[in-house]
């Protein structure tokens, strides 16, 4: 799979489900690479909001081949607006159609279509 995606709409989760269900493929992110500011995380905790499922303005979800990775990495944070790009995660066949949260303390939560 590859592809680029807006994740305004629903947020990175509902993002990332839309993808796995319609292209049949596994994805797993750590939870831990994905980068949500201070004051992100604290108004949702205020809010009891996820903030995986807030919309996410001006955001992209890029899924480049694994040996492209490094360099689109390098291409993203060479512009202004990308300065904060990461790689949060992989797509896998392990578990088709699913979407697989590595936790912060190693578990895995389950995201479904």
């Amino acid at each position: 799979m590859r592809c680029l995606r807006d994740p305004t709409r629903g947020g990175l989760a509902t993002t990332l489900n839309e993808l796995a269900g319609r292209s049949r493929a596994g994805i797993e992110i750590d939870e831990t690479a994905v980068p949500v500011s201070e004051a992100v995380r604290a108004a949702c905790e205020l809010l009891g909001l996820d903030p995986l499922y807030v919309a996410n303005e001006g955001k992209l979800v890029a899924i480049v081949a694994p040996e492209a990775a490094e360099a689109a990495l390098v291409a993203l944070c060479s512009h202004e607006h990308g300065r904060q790009a990461v790689v949060i995660g992989q797509v896998t066949d392990t578990h088709p159609a699913r979407v697989v949260l590595r936790t912060a303390l190693g578990a895995g939560a389950w995201w479904t279509c």
